[in-house]
């Protein structure tokens, strides 16, 4: 029977975090970040549960402490308990599609994007997460190939959306082409229809192009992409080059895709004068609601706006993500839906 690939926006049972803690290179901003994740907490537990993923039972008690301290509800929430590296959910986490009615959760390789930081520990949280949070109706796959979450896009209709400079990236699985890549995805995830992208590189991008800073899907056959107006911006020519890609693609009914352009921020820099890959491409999208990371900007609402245009049933919810973008990721980076039927009446 083949797999189907669900769209992020298909019924959810929780929104995976993995908790950032002092062992992580998050230790000198931790409280900054730690208050990102209180917040979007918050907006999540008022429509859906939420896993949250604890490096050992002393961080747990501080995150119960710190959620209490916020009056925050925890009956939403579940803790699984595992050493960890760093926080990247949508990377290290299980992607899920299914088999008829039954879910099944793949545990890809996560090699730290290419071998670039540590990731040992983080590329075990799948494994603690199916035995912490078990489910006798729920399959569970784990196999030798890198493949992180925020790579790849889909419309739950058998397309699949990605990079070239990422997913054919020898520092993943070595110089496989293109064609091995797709057999791959297709027995995997069960998708048949790929869309490659080879445009729109970020500066202070680790993960070689991710697709979720720069393309999504929408539902109704749309793409919500980033785009640049300022000539002077080092982006510009990369995302008009990208732009003219979007423009090219097409469904699988070989029908050109409704596009909705997003706007570029200002350019954000650390203290060590980097610039830092601030994208509103990089949203979270859960039962009700489209979460999107804001930076203090003035496009912030205009970003809002065109992303409120291309998700008309869902609520949209602002979340500054400032301290996010510190450690060169966003908010979509630090999440994973875990789809319906993945935890289980007797865990829910």
């Amino acid at each position: 029977m083949k797999r189907h690939f669900p769209a992020e926006w298909a019924p959810q049972d929780a929104i995976m975090l993995t908790w950032p803690h002092q062992a992580t290179d998050w230790a000198p901003i931790l409280d900054e970040v730690e208050g990102t994740y209180v917040n979007l907490i918050r907006i999540l537990v008022s429509s859906q549960n939420v896993v949250i993923v604890c490096h050992n039972l002393a961080v747990q008690h501080h995150i119960t402490e710190l959620l209490a301290a916020n009056q925050i509800d925890g009956s939403r929430i579940q803790f699984v308990v595992t050493p960890t590296d760093d926080t990247w959910s949508r990377d290290h986490g299980p992607i899920s599609v299914y088999q008829g009615n039954r879910l099944v959760a793949l545990d890809f390789t996560f090699n730290g994007w290419g071998n670039k930081y540590s990731s040992d520990q983080d590329n075990k949280i799948n494994t603690a997460l199916f035995n912490q949070l078990k489910n006798d109706n729920r399959q569970e796959i784990t196999f030798n190939f890198v493949l992180e979450g925020g790579a790849i896009e889909t419309d739950g209709m058998g397309s699949l959306l990605t990079t070239e400079q990422c997913v054919l990236n020898p520092n993943r699985n070595g110089h496989v082409s293109k064609t091995q890549v797709e057999e791959t995805l297709s027995n995997y995830l069960g998708v048949d229809h790929f869309l490659w992208l080879s445009r729109g590189a970020l500066v202070g991008d680790d993960t070689d192009s991710h697709i979720d800073t720069l393309v999504r899907f929408a539902p109704n056959d749309s793409l919500v992409y980033v785009a640049c107006d300022d000539e002077k911006d080092e982006h510009f020519a990369e995302l008009y080059a990208l732009k003219q890609q979007v423009m090219s693609l097409r469904t699988k009914q070989g029908e050109p895709y409704t596009l909705y352009a997003l706007p570029w921020p200002q350019a954000i820099f650390n203290d060590d004068g980097e610039r830092l890959p601030a994208t509103y491409a990089n949203y979270l999208i859960t039962n009700t609601q489209v979460i999107v990371p804001v930076y203090n900007d003035s496009a912030d609402d205009i970003a809002l706006d065109v992303i409120a245009n291309a998700y008309p049933n869902h609520t949209i919810v602002p979340l500054d993500c400032v301290p996010l973008i510190k450690q060169f990721g966003s908010l979509h980076c630090i999440t994973m839906q875990l789809p319906k039927g993945f935890i289980g009446e007797h865990n829910e």
